[in-house]
């Protein structure tokens, strides 16, 4: 849990260097959780639907506060596979582009350093 702390506070907006796969998924699984939550809470409130087709005004705000991070961990995760932070747009081409981008995703990061940084998991060996 300290990761997505970490990643919603003091990496909020940092587009560089590495983030392994345990610090990426953690934060992905967390805030899909938490948006679930909030997607029924808005059902409850009446809130559904009247911002955007099927996002509630709570929803909205969350997604709003969570975009950049999101993005920023993203790359980070691309930087650990030696991949540039450009890869992220595949996300825009349909179906293939997204699988593509999982595939990056779910990929082991190179081992030691590459031209992004550390290798964020040399200490826990």
């Amino acid at each position: 849990m300290d990761l997505v702390i970490q990643a919603l506070t003091k990496k909020y907006a940092t587009f560089t260097g590495r983030a392994r796969r345990k610090e990426f998924w953690l934060y992905t699984l967390v805030i899909m959780i938490v948006s679930v939550i909030l997607s029924i809470i808005d059902g409850a409130l009446g809130l559904a639907d009247s911002v955007a087709p099927g996002l509630g005004l709570i929803s909205l705000i969350f997604t709003l506060l969570v975009f950049i991070p999101g993005l920023a961990i993203s790359i980070r995760r691309l930087h650990d596979t030696d991949r540039s932070g450009w890869w992220v747009l595949l996300a825009f081409i349909p179906i293939i582009g997204s699988l593509v981008l999982l595939f990056f995703l779910v990929t082991k990061g190179t081992e030691g350093e590459n031209r992004f940084g550390a290798d964020p998991l040399a200490g826990e060996e």
